[in-house]
């Protein structure tokens, strides 16, 4: 049974995986791009509202994380300000890949954002992620120009979303 809970970055529990994301990034990281920067996610930025971290739960047991944040907010064609809400680290342990778990991780952090008053959600990714940037397309991100100077990211994806009902 998949399920979330919120913790903040430097519990115990997110500290681990966070750490394993970060090794797996590393290992992992294309040669020709250089080596992988791991910058520590600061806790008070996933703290509600501002933000949050996610860690989904297979069984009772850790399976992945991630989380939203609060960052500048946007502007759409009409000029009025869209807050905007980023997602960063959406990792899931190999054993939990390939089961929907990573859509559903992806869907809980937008619900949560939408709940902190989101209207658009933007994320980085890396080429060589190539089942992640298939996860952002399908859930309905976007190509945008890049937003950061994130030295790990190839690729930027905004979505655009609706207040809650």
């Amino acid at each position: 049974m998949l399920t979330f809970t919120s913790l903040r970055t430097d519990d115990p529990i997110a500290s681990d995986l966070l750490a394993r994301y970060f090794a797996e990034r590393a290992e992992t990281f294309p040669q020709a791009q250089g080596s992988y920067s791991v910058k520590l996610p600061d806790p008070e930025h996933f703290v509600p509202p501002a933000g949050d971290f996610v860690v989904a739960m297979i069984d009772g047991e850790p399976a992945g994380c991630g989380g939203v944040r609060r960052i500048a907010d946007a502007r759409d064609g009409s000029g009025a300000t869209l807050p905007c809400f980023e997602v960063k680290h959406l990792w899931l342990t190999p054993s939990a890949r390939g089961k929907g778990a990573g859509r559903a991780l992806l869907a809980e952090l937008e619900r949560r954002a939408l709940e902190f008053g989101a209207r658009r959600l933007v994320l980085d990714t890396n080429e060589s992620l190539e089942a992640a940037g298939n996860l952002y397309r399908t859930s309905g991100y976007v190509s945008i120009e890049p937003y950061n100077d994130n030295p790990n990211a190839t690729h930027w994806y905004a979505k655009a979303v609706d207040a809650p009902a």
